[in-house]
């Protein structure tokens, strides 16, 4: 192995150690009738009117603005506080309210225990997420969550490395843990994720996509197998819907079901029929309200290339191909 890889791996094991030590510090369970101290500041976070204040400088600084982006992308109002700015004014966007997050390995960064006082006179909560439980910061705090490491990635045991990264997974834990407890679903992620092939594909509904009036076809299952050919030929999706005389589904009929009819009955005395004795009697629905790439997954389990859209009283009302889908989401 080379000396390259070989540090790699290095660093590597460590960091995954550093994360591993984090589960033993979580807790099975309630202690003297208390929960333990991840939970508790799940239920301060989760319990929380106000805005959760993530803070930390440096390189915790760096963790904290993506915890508080993490929070704030699933469901928890959140913001990232530089605790240099906090302390010349910054501070007037904490309330109350607020649960404050703050991160800092050594716990005694000077930046952040000045904020103490102030925020002990606002009356915001503080969760404290250090690697020394005997720091100012962890005494001084509602709930201290350990994220120490026993070695860092660095050779010099300097660079903050393992125990940054240790912040930054137990940070995502809490994250998780919050989108749980608030149901928080697809929909409502999409809502905050509006923007590139993410959005498109947790925004764009089968309505957005589907062909529908004129372009929809459909024919009576009164028809014959020729006139529901020259609607398929019509209408360009391979396939036709098959109404019964309320405008409901009743079935479809494709080009493939013609194709294996043709290849039974060569002089297609089958042509005259009326297309309800071929058809699909229960094809594949979806509703217009569905994602696109829900309908993409039911076309591609199936290995069909069109879908009928249906309302709440089983009439069709539009058609999605599996192109247009691919096409608009960019898959």
């Amino acid at each position: 192995m080379s000396r390259i890889l070989e540090e790699a791996r290095r660093a590597l094991e460590i960091e995954i150690e550093g994360v591993q030590g984090l589960m033993a510090r979580l807790g099975d369970g309630r202690k003297d009738g208390l929960a333990a101290p991840f939970e508790q500041a799940v239920q301060m976070l989760h319990a929380c009117t106000g805005k959760v204040v993530v803070t930390g400088i440096g390189k915790s600084g760096h963790i904290a603005n993506k915890i508080a982006a993490t929070f704030a992308s699933t469901g928890t109002m959140a913001f990232f506080l530089h605790p240099a700015e906090a302390i010349h004014g910054d501070l007037g966007q904490v309330g109350r309210d607020d649960v404050v997050l703050a991160i800092s390995n050594s716990g005694n960064t000077e930046e952040l225990v000045r904020l103490l006082g102030p925020l002990r006179r606002i009356g915001a909560a503080l969760i404290a997420m250090t690697g020394n439980p005997g720091s100012e910061l962890a005494r001084r705090a509602e709930v201290h969550l350990d994220v120490s490491v026993a070695r860092e990635a660095c050779p010099l045991n300097l660079a903050p490395t393992a125990s940054t990264t240790a912040a930054l997974a137990l940070g995502d834990a809490l994250a998780m843990c919050l989108l749980s407890l608030r149901n928080f679903r697809p929909e409502d992620y999409a809502v905050f994720h509006p923007g590139g092939n993410l959005g498109k594909k947790l925004l764009t509904t089968v309505a957005d996509l589907m062909e529908g009036g004129e372009k929809l076809p459909a024919v009576p299952q009164t028809a014959t197998v020729q006139e529901t050919i020259a609607e398929i030929q019509k209408k360009h999706y391979g396939m036709t819907c098959v109404v019964d005389g309320a405008g409901r589904l009743t079935g479809a009929f494709s080009m493939g079901d013609f194709t294996r009819l043709a290849i039974r009955d060569q002089r297609l005395g089958f042509m005259a029929r009326p297309v309800a004795d071929f058809m699909t009697r229960d094809p594949k629905t979806i509703p217009p309200d569905a994602l696109a790439a829900r309908a993409l997954n039911v076309m591609e389990t199936h290995t069909i290339r069109s879908l009928i859209a249906i309302d709440a009283d089983r009439r069709p009302v539009g058609i999605i191909g599996i192109y247009e889908v691919l096409k608009a989401i960019d898959y």
